[in-house]
């Protein structure tokens, strides 16, 4: 169902100002939704099932561009679509693969691409130059988990000035921070250093040279070709982000590839799943608690038996340059 004169209005928006809602019965496909709403630049305004859409009274007073529909499309859906007035209702979409299925998902994420472009004149949906950097992007091959708490930001800043962003890793941060100062964080830890820094917002991919901070209203997990899949869901649990949910998580899919490191903080978020990780032969280090604004969180890894090495931000980056330097001596080795 379109409606052909807002169509026309809404190609000539800006494509953060058209606002998209999701309805579906599955929760695998709302993430999916979602997370190919987001990747096109447009604003998801809820993904919701048909149940949580008639609970939402909210809506029959907002403009929405665009449904995005897989469910039965009964009476009541009809009429909230309605009231809305939206330049078009896509109903019954094929069902996305799951999301570390990387080539099929991004197949069926192309092909949806490819019906907005069409339906709304937007060919820069699908046809957008990559971006490339002016010198060639350096692979990456291990992954570093950082999490911290309270007293964090000064001993992550320090630790990434003596960490060069040339070397073969991708940084995912955790940091118990607050909600509404989240966004200040990338700008803490990017000055004086090349790091990038950001706020995860939607799903990517890790890439050497880049640090990705967790949000703290949603959680996610990532696959082994890389991804970082923004979940619509709220962290469980005290702490948010969950830093010994990501720890295990990650653990599970990189391995050996994969170098935890915690930092100051309060309580011992992180220490919950370690004797779990061992089998995966990931390094686990902490900041020494006698060097660090709050000493809780790190000291909880140490007591834990399972830390590997201990040091101040400095010692921890020198240590992390010297780790990848012997394992790939290590592996050209004959």
């Amino acid at each position: 169902m379109m409606d052909n004169a807002r169509v026309l209005a809404l190609s000539k928006k800006n494509k953060d100002d058209i606002k998209v809602m999701v309805v579906a019965e599955d929760y695998h496909q709302r993430m999916a939704f979602s997370d190919t709403v987001r990747s096109c630049g447009f604003t998801l305004v809820g993904c919701v099932s048909r149940l949580q859409l008639q609970k939402k009274s909210e809506l029959t007073d907002m403009a929405i561009d665009i449904w995005l529909i897989d469910s039965d499309y009964d009476d009541n859906v009809l009429t909230v679509t309605t009231a809305s007035k939206p330049a078009a209702v896509l109903v019954g979409f094929s069902q996305a693969p799951y999301l570390n299925e990387a080539q099929q998902y991004a197949k069926w994420q192309r092909k949806l691409k490819r019906k907005l472009a069409h339906i709304f004149a937007l060919p820069l949906l699908v046809d957008a130059p990559v971006q490339r950097n002016e010198s060639p992007e350096i692979e990456w091959r291990y992954v570093v988990f950082l999490g911290a708490s309270m007293g964090g930001p000064n001993a992550i800043k320090e630790f990434l000035d003596n960490v060069s962003p040339t070397l073969p890793i991708c940084i995912l941060l955790a940091h118990h921070f607050n909600r509404t100062m989240i966004d200040t964080l990338p700008r803490i830890l990017n000055r004086h250093n090349n790091w990038r820094c950001q706020v995860i917002t939607s799903s990517q991919r890790l890439r050497a040279g880049q640090c990705l901070i967790a949000p703290i209203d949603k959680q996610i997990v990532c696959d082994s070709t890389g991804r970082v899949i923004l979940l619509d869901q709220a962290w469980s649990g005290e702490y948010k982000p969950a830093i010994g949910q990501i720890l295990k998580n990650t653990s599970d899919v990189y391995g050996s590839e994969l170098i935890n490191i915690i930092f100051s903080g309060m309580g011992n978020d992180g220490s919950q799943y370690l004797d779990l990780i061992q089998h995966n032969n990931s390094q686990l280090w902490a900041q020494d608690p006698s060097l660090s604004a709050c000493s809780s969180q790190p000291q909880a890894i140490i007591d834990s038996g399972y830390c590997g090495f201990v040091g101040s931000p400095a010692d921890l980056a020198k240590r992390l340059t010297d780790y990848i330097g012997e394992r790939a001596v290590t592996s050209s080795s004959p």
